[in-house]
């Protein structure tokens, strides 16, 4: 579902964010994507949905190059930022339209979705209001609601649990799941190593745009914690 070969990107002040960066997420996978501050994911993951041109190497989406054609890569993915930037001036349920129109989903599919999603993260009764009135928690979770309408192949995904309580994180991933069940699959980056470790069937772990370790996470953690092998191999690197 999403191929990376050999991804480079260098900053125009000389920094190296990503560095020979090759792996592979397929359909099924919720993978994650971990590192520390500064190691390279937002920058991978920025380069992955087309939002930050790269010099060197190949990113495909579903068969198809991200550069070489942007716009079919772009139909089958979702993309969540870190801090998602909303339409502050539309209500919430005429952004999920606008989402919608954009992505073509008829509107008695979009109106099914939007109904079941917006109920179970409990901002139904909040759809009438302007975005800029919602709480940083309010806009992740209409942000998520309008990524999951269209259905995505692949869903990007940077940092999604941040601002999220409890009851909304428990949906989000009971919604990622089903996403991959499926033939769906999901990229994400996360600080939360609990969650990583329950969450994903495959990780990677990154620092300095180094990939140090990918794989399949029951055979990368052994018998240990996430935590404890994140610790050891990015203090052996």
């Amino acid at each position: 579902m999403l191929k990376i070969k050999n991804l480079s990107k260098t900053y125009k002040n000389g920094k190296k964010a990503v560095d020979n960066l090759t792996l592979t997420v397929s359909a099924g996978d919720i993978y994650g994507f971990i590192g520390h501050n500064g190691a390279g994911k937002t920058t991978t993951i920025r380069a992955v949905t087309g939002v930050l041109d790269f010099e060197e190497g190949e990113i495909f989406i579903d068969g198809k190059s991200v550069k070489q054609d942007p716009i079919a890569c772009k139909s089958v993915t979702a993309y969540i930022p870190d801090n998602p930037d909303l339409y502050d001036n539309l209500t919430g349920i005429k952004y999920l339209n606008f989402i919608r129109d954009v992505f073509k989903v008829p509107q008695n599919e979009a109106d099914v979705l939007i109904k079941k999603y917006a109920d179970a993260f409990e901002i139904t009764a909040n759809l009438g209001d302007l975005i800029s009135s919602y709480s940083h928690g309010m806009k992740q979770k209409l942000a998520i609601i309008s990524a999951f309408i269209h259905s995505p192949k692949l869903l990007v995904l940077d940092e999604p649990f941040v601002g999220l309580d409890p009851k909304a994180a428990l949906e989000l991933k009971n919604m990622m799941h089903d996403l991959c069940d499926k033939g769906g699959a999901i990229f994400f980056s996360t600080h939360v190593l609990d969650t990583a470790e329950k969450l994903c069937n495959k990780i990677a772990i990154i620092k300095g745009g180094k990939l140090l370790a990918h794989g399949i996470t029951e055979e990368i953690l052994g018998d240990s914690s996430l935590e404890e092998v994140f610790m050891e191999v990015v203090s052996n690197e």
